[in-house]
């Protein structure tokens, strides 16, 4: 029974009296102050309250006396992990008038989980009261009770289920994908009908978003308010369409048009320019421009999206009914897979993490040794940071329960008799081996000989990190060791700035010989892979830019040329704020992907695309409402069949051998692939360059467009005469080549 009670609670918390509410709840008192910088700001962290080694830090605002930003608050997260590695942060602002509850699950080898609660002065605290209330110990748990049971219980509280909401959105989904191609006219074919059901989902899903984070005139209903609007119109002698009046003029001269005239400004408000490529006239909107879709449809799916809270990061609901891009992609996948049964399979977070991680960090590592190879010596600054970090790098799991000082001094004594193997009698000593161990040392279902063995692993790792027998970032891989935060510590305690140029060009190129990372999804999907490459390159980003601002700031100007016009780049004041030009680099320059699907390929890029807007917040004052068009990611994430079409030259030459005009014919397709690769990183270039004109943008696409369509057309006739007698437009629809020199030439050539 709880020893606090709602009314007591509930003034605690609006008196942002914590360390009585604590208290109440049965946590131990205490005090001490962190002082944490991120960027040029420096927090404090006041501890409140612990339990079990659990502890509750009350952070200071932002120089502007509010809540510090979602960037922001991860980096002091990631910060504070370091000092209590389970802690619940609590935000507050100046004027005590916002709490909001911050607590980061995390797992080994998942990706960190964030939850958030927000109260506001005012209102009624009783979401806090429902989750808070359930962290009270009582004096009989007391004797018993260790950090995994004080943090189930913060979990239990604080996480919810997203697997209960994305199984409701989903068979939600399902329905209303449904009703809705029944509404569609003015297109032939099924499949066709289809695509454009799920193009128009996604557009509307994206709508949804955005406007729930007052980019949509800052209306948070805009959809449905104009949908009344046009339905207002309709008079004796007038139809006006929603689909047709609206929906398509604000996609194709609002959202995906910078220009727009007089009357269209009146009619759509104050909207931002996306680009982004969603929201130009679709090629299904070419072939079929007499498409029609009832008001009714959009009625209908209206009211399914009201019934969700549509939110653009990742956190846990707080109500149950709240969805994010991750939900969106969960839903996609299994949809296709249920309706189609081609076997799509949605990956895990855990999975995408662990092998993207455990590939892309040693491939950066390698790189950049390959280029400056003294930092990497074994004697050196890198790997004597890592002999001298204790088990800073064992994942808790493996060290959970262990005391470094004296690894078998809390086993019971019939369970000691066993540790010596050379002893008689050794199988009957060993029998209680067998018994499971307590929660204060064991993980959960551990027996007593599964403890044994992991604090033996996790001896004979810190021994060899110890006598620096690990001097190799592969090793990180073979020993299970948290590589990711290895490189992030490497990173922001290098003293080296040689290092961080290496790495950085490794990262991002640097615009001439070195070029940036390429990550490359073959059967990529709605993005899972993609989204965990994204997720572990933008701190590494963040990581080696920071690191630079502090070299530059110690030193004379322009000794350090390369960080300064690293750093005047993603400054300029085009771009929102470093966090949107970070994950724009990456998804221009790191990221690509095909799949067979075109809906897998469109649920992609809209993830993506998401991914940016959250990070930035409407701002009315600026031009284009403060937000930066999204980038054209269309020749990034591609539809075609990876397993037909031609992916080296020597495929190319065994194609045309025995032809009249060999040599001629193999060198214009060369020089084709090599002209397509240009365009395509000069277009990227551009996206990133500040105060380009916008026709610059659609002239570089137009022309990317063409050329690649031209090579794409003769390398498809050269491999439909070279494999079938089909005809060819049957062979083309039915086989979807695609041609990995004439796609992706810079990365595969």
């Amino acid at each position: 029974m709880n020893a606090i009670s709602k009314k007591q609670f509930k003034q605690l918390i609006k008196a942002f009296d914590f360390t009585n509410l604590f208290n109440l709840l049965g946590w131990n008192y205490i005090t001490g102050q962190d002082m944490v910088k991120v960027g040029l700001e420096t927090f404090t962290l006041q501890s409140v309250a612990e339990k079990r080694g659990f502890r509750i830090l009350v952070c200071s605002p932002d120089s502007r006396g509010r809540v510090p930003d979602y960037s922001t608050r991860m980096k002091l997260d990631r910060a504070v992990s370091r000092l209590y590695y389970e802690h619940l942060i609590i935000f507050r602002d100046e004027l005590n008038r916002t709490q909001l509850w911050q607590w980061v699950m995390r797992e080994a080898d998942k990706p960190p989980q964030l939850t958030e609660t927000r109260w506001y002065k005012g209102q009624d605290p009783e979401l806090l009261y429902q989750k808070a209330s359930g962290l009270f110990f009582t004096l009989d748990e007391e004797e018993n009770i260790t950090i995994v049971d004080v943090t189930t219980r913060v979990r239990e509280n604080f996480q919810q289920n997203r697997e209960k909401v994305t199984k409701k959105f989903y068979e939600g989904f399902k329905k209303e994908h449904t009703a809705f191609l029944g509404f569609i006219k003015g297109i032939e074919y099924k499949t066709s009908q289809e695509w454009y059901t799920s193009l128009m989902l996604n557009r509307l899903m994206f709508c949804y978003f955005i406007q729930k984070k007052g980019f949509l005139d800052n209306n948070k209903n805009y959809l449905r308010d104009k949908l009344k609007a046009c339905q207002q119109k309709k008079g004796k002698d007038k139809f006006y369409s929603f689909y047709r009046d609206f929906l398509l003029a604000l996609f194709h001269k609002g959202l995906g048009s910078p220009e727009r005239s007089p009357e269209l400004i009146a009619e759509f408000g104050k909207i931002p320019y996306l680009n982004g490529g969603l929201f130009d006239v679709h090629q299904l909107e070419k072939d079929f421009p007499d498409i029609q879709i009832e008001d009714r449809a959009f009625e209908r799916i209206f009211n399914f999206f009201d019934q969700y809270e549509w939110h653009l990061d990742t956190r846990p609901s707080a109500s149950g009914r709240e969805v994010n891009p991750d939900v969106i992609g969960y839903i996609f996948e299994k949809y296709i897979n249920d309706r189609a049964q081609m076997g799509a399979y949605y990956t895990k977070e855990d999975i995408t993490e662990y092998i993207s991680k455990s590939c892309i960090i040693p491939f950066l590592f390698d790189e950049t040794e390959r280029h400056y190879k003294k930092a990497f010596d074994a004697q050196g600054w890198l790997w004597t940071m890592l002999k001298n970090s204790g088990d800073a790098y064992i994942y808790p799991s493996v060290k959970y329960g262990i005391d470094p000082d004296d690894l078998w001094g809390d086993l019971p004594d019939d369970v000691k008799e066993g540790l010596d193997p050379n002893q008689p009698d050794l199988v009957e000593k060993r029998r209680c081996w067998n018994r499971p161990a307590p929660a204060d040392i064991a993980l959960p279902t551990e027996i007593w000989r599964e403890v044994i063995e992991r604090r033996k692993r996790y001896q004979e790792i810190r021994d060899k990190i110890a006598a620096g027998e690990i001097r190799n970032i592969n090793d990180f891989i073979t020993y299970n060791l948290d590589i990711k935060q290895f490189a992030l510590d490497i990173i922001e305690n290098c003293p080296d700035p040689e290092f961080i140029l290496h790495f950085y060009k490794s990262l991002a190129g640097d615009g001439k010989k070195r070029k940036p990372i390429s990550i490359l999804d073959p059967t990529c999907g709605s993005g899972a892979f993609l989204f965990a490459a994204l997720n572990i390159l933008e701190p590494l980003y963040e990581a080696c830019l920071q690191r630079m601002e502090e070299f530059v700031a110690t030193a004379p100007k322009g000794k350090y040329d390369f960080f300064e016009e690293t750093l005047v780049r993603v400054n300029a004041p085009q771009h929102p704020n470093q966090q949107y030009f970070i994950f724009k680099s990456i998804i221009l320059n790191n990221l690509y992907g095909v799949d067979i699907m075109h809906e897998a390929v469109e649920i992609a890029k809209l993830r993506l695309f998401l991914k940016l807007v959250s990070t930035v917040q409407p701002d009315y004052q600026k031009p284009n409402l403060g937000l930066e068009p999204l980038p054209d990611v269309d020749f990034n994430i591609r539809a075609g069949n990876t397993l037909i079409g031609y992916t080296s030259e020597k495929e190319i030459e065994d194609a045309l051998g025995g032809q009249l005009d060999f040599d001629n014919d193999l060198e214009k397709i060369k020089e084709k692939c090599d002209v397509v690769a240009r365009t395509f990183a000069r277009y990227k270039e551009l996206q990133l360059e500040y105060g380009k004109d916008y026709m610059d943008f659609f002239q570089a696409k137009a022309e990317l467009k063409q050329r690649l369509e031209e090579l794409n057309d003769q390398l498809n006739l050269l491999l439909h005469k070279q494999t079938t007698d089909m005809n060819y437009d049957q062979w083309f629809a039915t086989h979807q080549p695609f041609h990995w020199l004439a796609e992706f030439y810079e990365i595969v050539h």
